[in-house]
C-alpha cells in the first residue's frame, strides 16, 4: 500500500497536476498489486478550492493554520500509521510531477531492498537539469549541500547510502520503524528533511538515494512567491540545524559570518540582507526562550 502525503498552501492547481501525474504514472500491468491513497494536509484552511479534489482515494486533513511543512507532514504520518503501520509513505511536494512507472519502480525497489528506511529520489527540473542527486553534510565546517551530479556509484548500483535526502520526494518504509516517524516541529520550513534523516541515521536507520525513481520538480513555485519569508526561514532553520549537529565553534562562526555579511550588504541589497538578519533574530529569540 502506498500513501501519498502532500501539503497544500494555496496550491490547488499544482496538486491537481500532481494527482494527474500520479494517475498517469501507474503501470496498468502492475496496477492490481498496488493500492494507494492520496492525503492532502491543508495548511491554508481558508482555501476552499482544495476540497474540489476530495474523493474516495483523496483525503483532506485540515491543520488549524499554516503550521509549516514538518508539522503538517506529521499530521499525515500519524494518520497513515494508525491505518497501516507497515505501509509505504511517499512525501511529495505539490509542485512535483511523476514520470510513468513510478509506482512499479518504487514498489519493486522496496521488495528488493527491504532494509532501507528512508529513500530519496533523483530530482530533475522541468527543462531536464539535475536538481538533486543526494545530500552531503560536513560536520567540521557545517556545510550542508545538495549534490548536483550523478555519481558513478549511483549509476551502477540500485542505491547508494547518503547523508540526507530531500523532502521534495521522500519515501518512508514504515515497516522499519517501531513508532511513527516524526519531523521535528521546531522547524517551520527548510532543513527539516536534513534533521529528519540525521536523527534516524543516529538511530541506526539506512538512508539511501536511488536513480531508479526520478521526479520532476518546478522549484520554488510556492515558496518563490514569498522570497523574504523564504530567506528568513532558511537562515533560522540552518542555524537551528548547526546547533544540533555541529560544535558550538562552528555554529558561532557561521552565525557571525551570516550576520556580518548581511550588515555589510545592507545598502547594496537591503531586502535580502534584512531577511537574513530577521532569520538570525528569530534564532536568537529561540535561544533566549530555551534558557
Amino acid at each position: 500500500m502506498i500513501y501519498w502525503i502532500t501539503v497544500n498552501y494555496y496550491s490547488t492547481e499544482l496538486i491537481q497536476r500532481l494527482i494527474n501525474s500520479i494517475v498517469e504514472a501507474r503501470d496498468a500491468a502492475f496496477l492490481p498489486r498496488i493500492n494507494n491513497q492520496i492525503i492532502i494536509i491543508n495548511n491554508s484552511p481558508d482555501d476552499q478550492s482544495i476540497y474540489q479534489l476530495q474523493s474516495s482515494h483523496i483525503l483532506i486533513l485540515d491543520s488549524p493554520q499554516n503550521i509549516g511543512f514538518g508539522r503538517a507532514c506529521n499530521i499525515g504520518l500519524n494518520w497513515v500509521y494508525q491505518q497501516n503501520h507497515e505501509a509505504l509513505v511517499w512525501l511529495i511536494n505539490p509542485d512535483v510531477i511523476l514520470p510513468k512507472n513510478s509506482f512499479t519502480n518504487a514498489t519493486r525497489f522496496f521488495e528488493e531492498n527491504p532494509d532501507i528506511s528512508l529513500l530519496g529520489t533523483v530530482v530533475y527540473t522541468p527543462n531536464g537539469e539535475l536538481e538533486f542527486a543526494g545530500g552531503e553534510f560536513i560536520q567540521k565546517t557545517g556545510k550542508i549541500a545538495e549534490l548536483k551530479s550523478i555519481s558513478q556509484e549511483l549509476k551502477t548500483k540500485s542505491y547508494v547510502l547518503t547523508d540526507w535526502v530531500s523532502g521534495c520526494s521522500l519515501l518512508i518504509n514504515l515497516k522499519k520503524f517501531k513508532d511513527c516517524p516524526q519531523f521535528d516541529e521546531d522547524y517551520f520550513l527548510y532543513y527539516e528533511d536534513f534533521d529528519f534523516c540525521r536523527r534516524y541515521t543516529q538511530q541506526g536507520h539506512l538512508i539511501a538515494l536511488t536513480h531508479q525513481i526520478q521526479v520532476i520538480h518546478q522549484s520554488s513555485s510556492i515558496t518563490g512567491q514569498y522570497p523574504a519569508l523564504k530567506i528568513q526561514q532558511s537562515i533560522y532553520s540552518y542555524l537551528l540545524t548547526l546547533e544540533q549537529y555541529t560544535e558550538k565553534k562552528v555554529l558561532f562562526y557561521r552565525l557571525f559570518r551570516i550576520t556580518f555579511a548581511s550588515l555589510f550588504s545592507l545598502i547594496r541589497d537591503p531586502e535580502v540582507s534584512l531577511s537574513k538578519l530577521k532569520g538570525v533574530w528569530l534564532y536568537f529569540q529561540r535561544l533566549v526562550k530555551s534558557k
